[in-house]
């Protein structure tokens, strides 16, 4: 069975994701059907792209409202299906307050109060903290709902407004960087150093898969990282491997790291 092939590429965890890509791509390839999915993360956009790639009959587009997008919509359709004018079906859902406290405001604050409302994570894309408050990708169908009911973030009385995709403001994304001496680059290493945990600490994380590295479900503590990966552990955030600066007199290693705020 097809399935079973393609399981042994993917996580464990993955298994119910691929079967439903792989559904929508059976569909546009027998059915001639189109699908629009929700909002995908990188991993999922990766996943997607592949099984896209094993067929020969079906193509698709990915759109996140702008062109660094994370989070992307996915368009899968048969190949004679133009997809560069179909309509993405995106709203920007423009979050303000004029008290002057979105000074305290985070990323995660915009999220938990969304999430609070009841809204899937699906249908959320790419959200940017701007001065004044935040400019948050959402699909259409969820927008009117949100417009009418996100009223309070993190205790802040917020007004909302929905705009276009093309009003889109963009954060400017800012990473902490410090560089760290390690013995080598194992992700465990790497991982206790730079959230400040005991090795053991770290492991238990990791093991139970917790920790992502490019998106992907890692519970190997030993896997070597290197320049450009993004690696991210619930519940303490994430950052990105800048450079390897090379080796001291010592043998250790001189690492670049950018810690997401």
């Amino acid at each position: 069975m097809l399935q079973k092939e393609l399981y042994g590429h993917f996580h464990s965890d993955e298994h119910h994701f691929v079967d439903k890509a792989w559904d929508w791509v059976e569909r546009a390839a027998e059915n001639h059907a189109v699908k629009l999915t929700d909002f995908l993360d990188p991993r999922q956009a990766f996943i997607l792209s592949s099984l896209v790639n094993r067929h020969p009959d079906v193509h698709c587009r990915m759109d996140g409202g702008y062109p660094q997008a994370e989070r992307r919509r996915a368009l899968i359709a048969p190949d004679y299906r133009m997809l560069e004018d179909e309509d993405m079906e995106m709203a920007v859902l423009a979050v303000s307050s004029g008290d002057g406290k979105f000074l305290t405001l985070e990323h995660g604050d915009y999220m938990g109060a969304i999430l609070g409302l009841g809204m899937k994570r699906d249908k959320i894309g790419d959200i940017h903290v701007i001065e004044g408050g935040c400019h948050c990708l959402v699909t259409r169908d969820a927008a009117d709902y949100l417009h009418l009911n996100l009223s309070q973030v993190h205790r802040v009385h917020v007004q909302t407004e929905l705009l276009p995709v093309e009003k889109l403001v963009q954060a400017n994304v800012q990473l902490d960087e410090i560089t760290l001496s390690v013995a080598s680059m194992r992700m465990d290493g790497i991982v206790s150093d730079v959230f400040r945990l005991s090795r053991a600490k770290v492991l238990i994380p990791i093991q139970a898969g917790r920790c992502r590295v490019n998106w992907k479900v890692e519970e190997d503590p030993s896997k070597p990282l290197k320049e450009g990966d993004l690696v991210s552990m619930q519940g303490f955030g994430r950052f990105k491997v800048l450079e390897v600066e090379g080796v001291t007199k010592k043998g250790r290693i001189r690492v670049k790291i950018g810690k997401y705020a």
